[in-house]
């Protein structure tokens, strides 16, 4: 199926174990999970170590035959996949930011912060990812594998279903193409393939973690930016790696989506990044579209109910 080399995952390197009971990391999945329901597998991204090279995004349309997807250049630096979509399952972004400079920044004074910012114009980055006067934020950007799931609440087919991971994957011989999910996604994942019509996104690999190894684009990460393993254990990672960085200096690194009780409860494929995530072009605060149905639901009835009691009192009380 792909000419990328493979390797069997072992799951000891994930901290792999039986589901434990009230184990809020390994929940027994809904009804559509199709046998007994496995520790939750995820990704945990950690953005200070992309290098931008896109060897996720290759991986991953090549295990999954996905078609291209050339957009052109943007004009916002080497970014020429731009978003997600039906035919971007990975989506690196590059994202340039000019460090304030001035008298009381690197330079020490009004002249030689002009010549620095100068310098800048004219060559730009200095390194991959940290220059003088500018820094590139790279992140490969994926499905989030939502706790709460509003893509699979609205699906009206079944098309979209929870596997045994914990991952939510697409079932394209069942998707109808009505594109209810679309609008659901907090995120913008989902959208509809042109000249299909129906959904696509990222499976999580769901055919290779059947068989134990590794999703493609985590085995082809160089510089181990993505991480694949049991979501308890990726969490734990990332809070000592957050710690790391904070105490190295990087005011702003953050851990994004880890927490569970956020909009979503969690994320399978979190995120360590380095400033706020508006820059990264993410919502710094998403919500489950179908989050407050109930409670909408709810109050709509005791509503109706005080309505139909006041008219009928009227209609009562008229008839005296």
């Amino acid at each position: 199926m792909s000419a990328i080399e493979t390797h069997a995952w072992e799951p000891g390197q994930a901290g792999a174990r039986p589901p434990q009971a009230g184990d809020r990391s390994t929940p027994a999945w809904p009804s559509s999970c199709d046998g007994e329901a496995k520790p939750r597998m995820g990704f945990f991204t950690d953005t200070s170590l992309c290098i931008g090279c896109k060897a996720c995004e290759v991986a991953c349309k090549e295990w999954n035959q996905i078609p291209e997807s050339p957009q052109g250049f943007t004009g916002n630096s080497y970014d020429n996949t731009v978003d997600l979509g039906a035919d971007t399952w990975r989506h690196v972004a590059f994202v340039e930011q000019r460090k304030p400079l001035g008298a009381d920044g690197l330079a020490q004074g009004i002249v030689e912060a002009a010549s620095v910012e100068s310098l800048i114009d004219q060559t730009g980055l200095q390194t991959y990812q940290d220059g003088d006067g500018m820094r590139w934020l790279m992140a490969s950007d994926v499905c989030k594998h939502c706790t709460h799931a509003a893509c699979l609440e609205v699906c009206p087919t079944g098309a979209l279903f929870r596997t045994e991971f914990g991952t939510v994957v697409v079932q394209e011989d069942v998707c109808n193409g009505c594109g209810y999910c679309v609008p659901a996604c907090p995120f913008g994942v989902l959208n509809q393939r042109e000249g299909d019509g129906r959904v696509w996104k990222c499976t999580l690999c769901y055919d290779r973690l059947k068989d134990d190894k590794q999703p493609a684009c985590a085995q082809a990460c160089p510089t181990n930016s993505i991480q694949f393993g049991e979501l308890t254990e990726l969490r734990e990672q990332a809070g000592e790696r957050l710690e790391q960085l904070s105490a190295a200096g990087a005011e702003h690194a953050q851990l994004y989506l880890a927490d569970e009780q956020d909009g979503i409860g969690g994320a399978g494929a979190f995120f360590l990044l380095l400033d706020d995530p508006e820059v990264y072009g993410l919502p710094p605060d998403p919500v489950d579209a179908t989050h407050d149905l109930g409670s909408t639901w709810a109050a709509v009835g005791v509503a109706a109910l005080g309505l139909g009691a006041a008219i009928a009192g009227a209609v009562l009380g008229g008839r005296r």
